[in-house]
């Protein structure tokens, strides 16, 4: 016998999937945090699935854990208080930015607050040249009373960040191991081992994101690992990365910034999993937790990657899945500004002391709140019972914010949901004018503890028909570590013409990121197996600012084949801006390689249709558009293949609460899932 566990922790929630591999099923359970105790909640899980499913902790052959702890640490601004070393005349490159405003035609819009404040930014003397030559030797007296400086601020750790490092680190690498010697009880990193990828900004925004969640991501990951040896679990644990791939804990505890999207790149390579599964090519995910709402798109059945994903304020410059964050989760907590306005997020209640309604000390209203003010929720305990509701609790939170509102309490509750919809309909319409895509065209796939809570409401804003809620939704994220693969992203600075004479520094190139890719694999990431490698080239034209992502085919580069490589890039800039020049000069700027190792995943059984309509387990009243309303609600596992709902209804489960607005109809299909349409 033996076990394979795939784990995500939240802000409020840690999931539970544990499958069986003999049985061939698969055992689901969530768990509320301890944040004053991180990794208690793993063995509280634990314990649970070995009374409550005969889980064997010896019997452990996988344990894959997700997390949003890096990205509620930035969301929250909760992280460390850092330090950074640049180049001396760029102190001011992190405030700079890229000189776009988040919003161009806001007239009150401003930059968010840095994570590094200006007097905490120490500039260094010495210079590395693009080419990587020393014209200037680094200041190493400059360091250390960088390093005296920036102890007697109480920094927790500093990050370094040198012009040109990407092409030679040697500057930074001298200054880390000053560092190191002059302030051992500080962490340090270097942006040029966090991400050698040219662009000063782009390289100090992820090497600053690296040390700010450092502490908490560490800190968890450690009590992660003894919490794991006390239980009597074996298997080395492996944590999700943002690019939808596993590493070793070990390496999570250093290289936090791959982890970032841990969590919620985990969910959309669940749900990826689960709309192939279920036939379902094109899909938008709406991934609501305790403490933010995370959207994705799945075009063809495959997650999308790409790079400068926003975690919170800031742009994210590793390769990840494609998720845009926002601070409305179901915890997220409701107030009204000094101007009466109402607004939500992005501060969560998280799970201590968590929403109101849940009667562990919150007082503040929330979206959870709202959602049992309405009465949504309460009808049955939430979180396989971890969670029962008080909905008195809930009006007395809502009350307080009606009487600074001047709306009656339901009011209110509605209005709060009304803008948490509205905050995500925003960022929704961002991401998919980036791809240029029509939501009309995606299925909504709402999954997390709050998504099917929120997701039809959202739909119905976004004019999507369709819409998908896993069999088992609140679990999807933990789902996701059961799937994924060993893999890891590799880039290396080119920056030469796309001339044939080119041919030998591009096949150089590939070939040592391929030897730093295997050797990777074989330092202990947990597999063994045959691995595949994927290839492509950062290119554009001669004189424009930004590169588009072209893939290779081995054999090209094998062969030395440039006039393949170039005939690639204008295909695809003509199929991303409808436009190329094959006249036109290009340039290769990076080099990339993507090392995978694939995972096996579960088999799932089909269930055989049932006929007849399903009977609600009783009728309850609900405030909805302004008025009360009686529905039925449905539990869950009595919806069996074949059968069909119509809303208004609440369908109820262990892990989740389906919200179905009126005009959604549903049916239920061979693995569970339930498909439903707007206006069917």
């Amino acid at each position: 016998m033996s076990w394979r566990i795939g784990v995500d922790i939240g802000g409020t929630f840690i999931d539970f999937c544990a499958f069986d591999t003999d049985a061939n099923r698969l055992h689901t359970l969530k768990v509320l945090t301890t944040p004053e105790e991180p990794g208690r909640e793993v063995m509280d899980g634990i314990a649970l699935l070995e009374a409550r499913h005969g889980l064997a902790p010896g019997a452990v052959s996988d344990f894959v854990h997700g997390t949003t702890v890096g990205i509620n640490t930035v969301i929250q601004r909760k992280g460390a208080d850092l330090a950074l070393l640049a180049t001396a005349g760029f102190e001011d490159v992190i405030e700079l930015a890229r000189l776009r405003m988040p919003e161009m035609h806001g007239l009150f819009c401003a930059r968010p607050e840095q994570l590094v404040p200006r007097d905490r930014i120490f500039g260094i003397g010495g210079r590395i040249l693009a080419d990587g030559s020393e014209q200037a030797p680094l200041d190493e007296e400059a360091v250390r009373r960088a390093a005296a400086a920036a102890r007697a601020k109480g920094v927790a750790g500093i990050v370094i960040a040198f012009i040109n490092a990407y092409r030679n680190p040697a500057h930074e690498r001298a200054a880390k191991a000053i560092l190191e010697r002059e302030a051992p009880d500080l962490f340090v990193f270097a942006s040029a081992d966090v991400w050698p990828v040219i662009r000063e900004y782009e390289r100090s925004t992820t090497v600053i994101l690296n040390g700010y969640v450092h502490p908490r991501v560490a800190r968890y990951l450690g009590s992660l690992e003894e919490a794991l040896e006390a239980r009597g679990i074996a298997a080395a644990p492996m944590v999700t990365k943002s690019n939808g791939g596993i590493m070793s804990v070990a390496l999570g505890k250093t290289a936090c910034v791959n982890m970032l999207l841990s969590g919620t790149a985990s969910g959309v390579m669940g749900a990826a999993f689960l709309a192939r599964q279920a036939g379902i090519g094109n899909a938008l995910t709406l991934d609501i937790g305790g403490t933010s709402a995370d959207v994705a798109l799945v075009i063809d059945g495959q997650p999308q990657f790409g790079m400068g994903e926003t975690i919170g304020d800031f742009p994210l410059y590793v390769p990840s899945v494609s998720v845009t964050s926002i601070g409305d989760g179901g915890g997220s907590i409701a107030s009204v500004d000094g101007f009466g306005v109402l607004k939500v997020g992005p501060e969560s209640a998280g799970s201590t002391p968590g929403p109101a309604c849940y009667g562990r000390g919150g007082t503040r209203a929330t979206i959870t709140d709202a959602m049992a003010m309405c009465g949504w929720l309460g009808h049955a305990p939430l979180a396989y019972s971890s969670v029962t509701m008080d909905r008195g609790q809930a009006e007395a939170a809502v009350a307080a914010l009606a009487v600074r509102c001047g709306l009656g309490v339901e009011a209110t509750a509605e209005a709060i949901i009304r803008v948490a919809i509205s905050n995500m309909y925003v960022e929704v319409n961002k991401l998919i004018a980036r791809y240029g895509v029509d939501p009309r065209d995606f299925t909504l796939m709402p999954f997390g503890g709050a998504g099917p809570m929120l997701g039809c409401l959202l739909a119905r804003e976004l004019g999507m028909e369709r819409v998908m809620i896993p069999r088992r939704p609140g679990v999807v994220s933990a789902l996701g570590g059961l799937i994924a693969d060993v893999r890891n992203d590799f880039i290396r600075t080119l920056f030469v013409g796309a001339a044939p004479g080119a041919m030998v520094a591009v096949a150089g190139g590939f070939a040592a990121l391929r030897a730093e890719a295997e050797d990777w694999l074989r330092q202990g990431r947990g597999f063994s197996g045959p691995a595949r490698v994927s290839l492509s080239a950062d290119m554009r034209y001669d004189g424009q600012s930004f590169e588009i992502e072209v893939g290779l085919d081995e054999a090209w580069v094998a062969a030395r084949d440039m006039a393949a490589i170039v005939a690639a890039f204008h295909r695809k800039h003509r199929e991303i801006y409808d436009f190329s020049d094959a006249g036109a000069p290009a340039h290769i700027v990076n080099l990339r390689l993507v090392i995978t190792g694939t995972t096996e995943p579960p088999l799932f059984p089909r269930e055989e249709r049932r006929e007849g309509a399903p009977e609600p387990e009783k009728r309850v009243e609900v405030w909805q558009d302004g008025a009360a309303r009686a529905m039925p609600l449905y539990l869950r596992e009595a919806l069996h293949h074949g059968q069909a709902i119509a809303g208004p209804a609440i369908v109820v489960q262990e892990d989740a609460t389906l919200c179905l607005p009126g005009g959604f109809s549903g049916r239920v299909d061979e693995y569970g899932n339930l498909h439903l349409r707007l206006g069917a």
